[in-house]
């Protein structure tokens, strides 16, 4: 439905109560729907498990790789990220590399791969350098040093 505020506000775009407004013709028109929250599927479920394993990974893993990882994420920022845009941080860039792996290796299951597992199968990206080398993270001008295994 068509949308009138009061007090001279035009438009406005976001969520307030029930109601979910959008605006557009170059803010002239609003529009509002009521909120409806989104059916729950199975890839959101899978998406969810995967995440919330990782995070157990994550916790797991060494403070020396952590450690470099957090060095790298400043190198890349630096580097590689523009200066409009926030930098990604270390857990970030772990996430982002996990998952390029996985697309190369349809065997991992990121919903219940374990750090035994990992330190198994993720020779790829067991360092920093590694995971540059493979291509699973952008390079930066120096990244020698960052060797720390998971």
């Amino acid at each position: 439905m068509k949308v009138k505020f009061k007090y001279g506000i035009a438009t406005y775009s976001g969520t307030i109560d029930e109601m979910v407004y959008g605006s557009y013709r170059d803010d002239k028109l609003c529009i509002g729907r009521e909120y409806v929250y989104p059916r729950l599927t199975e890839y959101n479920a899978a998406i969810g498990g995967a995440g919330a394993n990782l995070a157990i990974l994550w916790a797991s893993g060494s403070a020396e790789y952590k450690a470099n990882l957090k060095e790298y994420a400043q190198r890349n920022g630096t580097e590689n990220v523009p200066k409009t845009q926030l930098p990604p941080n270390s857990y970030a860039l772990f996430i982002k590399l996990i998952y390029a792996w996985a697309v190369d290796n349809p065997s991992i299951d990121l919903g219940t791969i374990t750090s035994e597992d990992f330190g198994l199968a993720g020779g790829d990206v067991s360092t920093v350098k590694n995971a540059i080398d493979n291509g699973y993270l952008a390079a930066v001008a120096s990244y020698d040093d960052l060797t720390e295994t998971f």
